[in-house]
């Protein structure tokens, strides 16, 4: 509706419709549907299965403009004083050392395989090899740093996760719409209870990269005296007008669909999309490095006399 009719106030209408339309489908397939809705249903799934490296490409990306935004804010904070410069040195250092630890905990199942160690060895080395080659030109800092190593870590804890540690035969199926009301405590433990608990940490995890990106990437190519919406209350004069206006409009949609392909993902194709994710984001970051400029852009301070 918002794409052929263009009103805004249209964005409004997605907060009642989309819980309107769950329990539609709930209800649709709480019995016997017709044939054609679970052929739609099931060329649905296939569709978000094929479009897997679009989702892991959209989650990396997100992640390092996440992390370069964190770095960004701590350089700015460094500058202030030796208070917050202390601050960010033991900050990082507590990243550094919570991803270490974590990437040793998970070891013995994410490197339960040949080809699984040697992927791991590979990615441990490209991370600190883009770390030192970092740091020699100027380009990152360790505030950025050690938010990828965490990202790294947390990735690898999902690819060595063991299947049969979040499997409850004791636990049972609960119906989610006799209780949704009267028993919100029952709601809580058939959505613990049923999905496993690396998918609920990466559905969490890829929610929230997604919604703080979709916050930064407004700010991307914005002049230091303009607000964040623009001289024009626009985007259309920035680089990232397009994929802003993508992202802001269908916000939630996108939201629905990234989850909807991470519920579908087996343990198995779990693994080396993580795998693909980690290495993806190594090689947008090393692009990165290399055509970013050598000197941050100073803001200047303007004065009226």
């Amino acid at each position: 509706m918002i794409l052929f009719w263009g009103s805004s106030a249209l964005s409004f209408l997605q907060l009642p419709v989309h819980p309107f339309l769950l329990l539609l489908c709930f209800n649709i397939f709480s019995s016997i549907p017709p044939p054609w809705l679970i052929s739609a249903a099931d060329w649905w799934g296939t569709l978000l299965t094929l479009s897997g490296p679009l989702f892991i490409s959209m989650e990396g990306l997100s992640s390092l403009l996440v992390v370069q935004k964190l770095g960004q804010a701590g350089k700015r904070l460094v500058d202030r004083g030796e208070v917050y410069q202390f601050g960010m040195l033991i900050t990082t250092a507590i990243a550094y050392v919570a991803s270490a630890w974590w990437i040793v905990h998970s070891y013995p199942t994410a490197a339960s395989s040949p080809l699984s160690s040697t992927l791991l060895g590979v990615a441990i080395t490209a991370f600190l090899f883009l770390t030192i080659i970092g740091f020699v030109l100027r380009r990152t800092n360790i505030i950025e740093s050690s938010g990828l190593a965490v990202f790294i870590a947390y990735n690898v804890w999902l690819c060595g996760f063991d299947q049969k540690a979040f499997t409850d035969p004791a636990s049972s199926y609960a119906p989610l719409l006799p209780n949704i009301l009267p028993h919100i405590q029952t709601l809580l433990n058939f959505v613990v209870n049923t999905l496993p608990k690396p998918v609920l940490i990466a559905l969490l995890y890829r929610l929230t990269i997604l919604h703080l990106a979709s916050g930064i990437l407004p700010t991307i190519g914005a002049d230091s005296w303009e607000s964040e919406e623009g001289v024009d209350d626009t985007w259309n004069d920035r680089p990232t007008s397009m994929l802003t206006k993508l992202l802001l409009t269908y916000r939630q949609s996108i939201f629905i669909t990234v989850y909807s392909h991470l519920l579908l993902l087996d343990h198995s194709s779990q693994i080396w999309w993580r795998w693909m994710n980690i290495f993806f984001t190594l090689v947008i970051w090393s692009i990165e490095l290399i055509v970013s400029s050598d000197d941050d852009i100073t803001e200047k301070e303007w004065k009226i006399d």
